[in-house]
């Protein structure tokens, strides 16, 4: 270093000489620690009455890693095999590597004499397989198999952890081997404890289980009651984050195992991995609906829906893909981090309830850091931080029951403070409405009593007007009769000339025009030739029956007894013609009031009809008026209607 001084400025070489005499220092602070702490490790462990338990740490355990899985017991007793255990650098050893095997020895000195039935416990209800080798005196060794993938009924002692009954050999040393395989990271703590103690010390843990299932389960049942009572989905989120906790504390202390799948060895495989899935799951929808994200912060939301979809996936690609992806719990981190940080942003906005959030997940923070610091090895406070998560957990649900309480609170309080505000607004109302009905009573008193002398003005004018309503009615009877008299003249008049016009048109000469305001369409053609035929009364052509009714035709007549319907130009002389009906009329009256003399050529000029047809027609008009001439003259006021019926009575 000395010759890159000079290149250097002062400033920076003093820095680096300091920098240098620090880690210097270190290095040395290091290995003096390291060298006690070999010393201290290296005392054999000893049985001791006055001791109820020892937990083995440090160099009290020696580990070999056989990484193939091949090695034998016969093997790991040989000097070439047994020389290479190395003492544990850190005080829970855990399996590295989850894909290799390993051996590890410990070294128990037995007393001379002992009251005391003993026994070695695994800590860690989580290894696979564990195979315990333990000595005899007669320097054999019998063989012990147990795990979380053995049955739980098989288990000498009906415990969560793991425990081996110890065969006291007076003041002797023993060595014990175990040979171990997980397939997830295991803490390798054995504990010799006596039997005395580990009876009490399991009923101890037996009843904190119970104490904190039984609050998971409070608060569940509690909020179970709150979400019947006002129906919002925030509660059921976080019932079902409780019990999610619940299932993966159940997963992860072996009660789960031992209580509820005591026959299922290969669910522990993963059932901590789905219980990790529904925490992270249900804590994000908790947070989501609690804080309300969708409309504090948008985009969060969508990082929290994002996140919750990838966890599901990742759940499905554990199960069918590689299920050795379950042991990667430092995801869960990720969905812990967001919600906290959620809580924060959310907080910093102004959102009240989000305090507690904030601090019931800081909590939960420090106990996955915790988790994650002895899971690397790095701490160790003994049972304090075996329990820190399931103590984080449940400060966490405290805190959370209390955001969800403030929130409730912070809602009443607006509830109340809005309810005040509409009490006054009300009050405000009522004096207004009370004021306001107070100038109406007045101004209805005094329009009533301007009413009252209007009335008393109408009524008056009303008698006169009831007065002149008697002249008037009277009058108007008067009237009345008059116009009745008047419309009886009036039909006399028109009658008579309608009868006059009909009279003069059957005997003298008009034009086509007045002809047409006697017969000014078909439908009173109709109604004449009607009146003609049957104006003596209707009798049937095919079976003489006098009764009939309307036929289908206009003013035709049907028979009522053989059904015969006779059309209104049936036996007259517009049968069959093919010429429009007034027009017919018209002709026949031309031809009879010129006695015969018309030309065909003028009845075409008048009625815009061919000459042949006029000719053809008239002929037959011609033959009927010379022939009917007699009958004519005897009765002139019918005139030309005498030449109508005549094909009929020939």
């Amino acid at each position: 270093m000395d010759y890159l001084l000079p290149l250097l400025s002062s400033h920076y070489k003093e820095t680096i000489k300091k920098v240098a005499r620090l880690l210097f220092a270190n290095l040395i602070f290091l290995t003096f620690l390291l060298s006690v702490l070999n010393v201290q490790a290296q005392q054999k462990v000893t049985i001791d009455d006055q001791v109820n338990q020892h937990i083995f740490s440090y160099a009290e355990i020696e580990c070999l890693e056989d990484p193939k899985g091949l090695l034998q017991f016969a093997q790991v007793l040989s000097p070439q095999v047994s020389s290479r255990f190395k003492p544990s650098w850190s005080s829970t050893p855990q399996n590295y590597n989850r894909t290799s095997v390993y051996w590890y020895k410990i070294s128990i000195k037995h007393p001379l004499k002992t009251q005391n039935n003993w026994i070695l416990e695994f800590f860690d209800q989580t290894i696979d397989d564990i195979t315990a080798y333990l000595p005899a005196q007669d320097g054999q060794y019998k063989t012990e198999k147990f795990g979380a993938f053995h049955r739980f009924n098989d288990r000498r002692y009906h415990h969560k952890n793991f425990e081996i009954n110890l065969n006291i050999y007076p003041d002797k040393e023993y060595t014990y081997y175990f040979r171990i395989k997980s397939h997830q990271t295991a803490d390798i703590i054995i504990v010799l404890r006596s039997v005395n103690w580990f009876i009490q010390y399991a009923l101890n843990e037996y009843l904190l289980f119970g104490v904190f299932y039984g609050m998971i389960l409070v608060f569940a049942f509690y909020n179970l009651l709150m979400f019947v009572a006002v129906r919002q989905r925030q509660y059921l989120y976080y019932i079902l984050y409780n019990v999610s906790v619940g299932f993966y504390e159940l997963c992860n202390d072996g009660i789960g195992y031992q209580y509820i799948w005591p026959n299922s060895p290969a669910w522990n495989e993963y059932a901590y991995g789905v219980a990790l899935c529904c925490v992270s799951v249900f804590a994000l929808m908790f947070t989501d609906k609690l804080l309300f994200v969708r409309v504090k912060a948008p985009r969060l939301h969508k990082l929290i829906n994002i996140v919750i979809g990838a966890r599901i996936v990742f759940l499905f690609v554990c199960f069918f893909a590689n299920k050795q992806w379950f042991n990667y719990k430092f995801l869960e981190f990720i969905p812990l981090c967001i919600a906290f940080y959620t809580g924060i942003y959310v907080f910093i906005r102004g959102y009240r309830p989000a305090r507690f959030f904030v601090l019931g997940y800081s909590f939960l923070f420090a106990g996955f850091v915790l988790k994650l610091l002895i899971t690397i090895g790095q701490l160790n406070l003994g049972a304090i931080t075996y329990y820190s998560l399931s103590i984080c957990f449940i400060l966490e649900m405290v805190f959370l029951a209390l955001a969800l309480s403030d929130k409730v609170r912070i809602l009443k309080r607006e509830k109340d403070k809005a309810q005040r505000e509409i009490i006054k607004q009300l009050k405000a109302t009522q004096r207004l409405k009370e004021s306001v009905n107070i100038r109406l009573e007045e101004q209805v008193q005094e329009r009533t009593h301007e009413v009252l002398e209007k009335v008393s003005i109408i009524e008056k004018q009303n008698e006169d007007l009831n007065r002149v309503n008697e002249i008037l009615q009277q009058q108007a009877a008067d009237i009345l009769r008059m116009n009745l008299l008047l419309e009886k003249d009036n039909q006399e008049l028109q009658t008579g000339f309608q009868r006059v016009t009909r009279d003069r048109i059957m005997s003298a000469g008009v034009d086509f025009e007045e002809f047409s305001t006697i017969y000014p369409d078909a439908d009173s053609c109709y109604r004449f030739l009607a009146n003609l035929k049957w104006t003596n009364g209707y009798k049937c052509h095919k079976c003489s029956n006098t009764h009939s009714f309307n036929g289908h035709m206009p003013h035709s007549r049907r028979c009522s007894k053989c059904s015969y319907e006779e059309s209104v130009t049936a036996y007259t002389i517009f049968h069959n013609t093919r010429i429009p009906i007034t027009k017919a009329f018209y002709m026949i009256f031309l031809v009879y009031s010129s006695n015969g003399k018309i030309s065909s050529h003028k009845l075409s000029e008048i009625l815009t009809i061919r000459q042949s047809t006029c000719w053809a027609y008239s002929n037959r008009i011609k033959k009927l008026l010379s022939s009917r001439k007699k009958a004519i003259k005897n009765d002139p006021h019918e005139g030309w209607s005498k030449l109508v019926l005549e094909i009929h009575e020939e």
